[in-house]
């Protein structure tokens, strides 16, 4: 079993999974005063007693990065994952400033691209002890690192200009079990650019890039490629928002904190915001979580 958990933060992005192996992972960072305390004791306690614990980061933009220090701090980040970059920004945060020691740490960095293969991500082995830890089922499909247009995104970002573009893609899958894909805040314009560049992988579960809005409305090619069987659109502005409208979809707005316990064959999905209702997810009637309601459950 595993667990994927999209927090909502408002205007921003962070998630965890707690792998079905001795893996941790966090993608981005949006900690504010109101749920630094809460959100990081939890993933203290949800990575208690794994050998891995890995950060991605998808681009330095403040909404993906914020709290970045405070967390270092509170749980200690080893494993730093992020695209290879020079981002600079006119108006500097600590966070931004904590991004780049962490980025430019060469015992702490690992630079992610497509098909890298890294020990425990997608590789798995002994460790210098000699116990056996299992990978934990996360593989890179995009940059594609002397692509002209991922180039070009790369000198915009150090020349102080939007980071979005050099987002990587993100999939995640667990044996006999779900696929999700992230995408940071990639573009629509910059997606048409490299539509052809890759072919996706079928997906179950779509994490919408840009928080959903219709300006990182993904491709109908990619769309079709990935098939996904929900697209999770986050927590954008609702005039900023595009629906999928031929898709099944969680909205975060509504549902607040989104829950997704993968098993074999199924996914059993809980929400926080009790009054948000789906009518696509089987019932078949779970108890609630502590802090989450049943939704429903998606057979694969």
């Amino acid at each position: 079993m595993s667990v994927i958990k999209s927090f909502s933060v408002g205007n921003g992005d962070m998630y965890y999974i707690d792998h079905n192996s001795s893996n941790f992972t966090i993608i981005d960072c949006s900690l504010s005063d109101e749920n630094a305390e809460k959100i990081i004791d939890e993933l203290n306690e949800k990575s208690d007693g794994k050998e891995i614990t890995r950060f991605i980061s998808t681009h330095p933009d403040q909404d993906h990065i914020s709290g970045l220090s405070l967390l270092d701090d509170k749980m200690g980040i080893i494993n730093f994952y992020c695209v290879k970059n020079e981002a600079t920004k006119e108006d500097t945060t600590d966070d931004f400033l904590h991004y780049c020691t962490l980025r430019n740490d060469s015992e702490k960095s690992f630079y992610i691209f497509r098909n890298c293969q890294r020990r425990w991500m997608n590789l798995d082995g002994k460790d210098q002890n000699g116990k056996y830890i299992g990978t934990s089922g996360i593989n890179i499909l995009w940059p594609i690192l002397d692509n002209e247009f991922f180039i070009e995104e790369l000198k915009k970002a150090k020349n102080e200009e939007l980071c979005n573009n050099i987002s990587p893609i993100i999939k995640y899958s667990v044996e006999n079990g779900v696929a999700v894909t992230w995408m940071g805040d990639l573009e629509t314009e910059f997606m048409e650019l490299i539509k052809d560049e890759i072919e996706l992988p079928l997906v179950d579960i779509l994490f919408a890039p840009h928080h959903g809005r219709s300006t990182g409305k993904v491709p109908e090619k990619w769309l079709s490629e990935m098939n996904p069987k929900i697209i999770v659109i986050g927590e954008a502005p609702y005039e900023d928002l595009d629906y999928y409208s031929t898709y099944e979809t969680i909205t975060q707005n509504s549902a607040e904190d989104i829950v997704f316990d993968c098993i074999e064959g199924k996914v059993n999905i809980y929400i926080s915001n009790p009054s948000y209702t789906v009518d696509f997810l089987d019932d078949e009637q779970l108890d609630d979580l502590d802090d989450c309601y049943y939704l429903g459950t998606l057979n694969l």
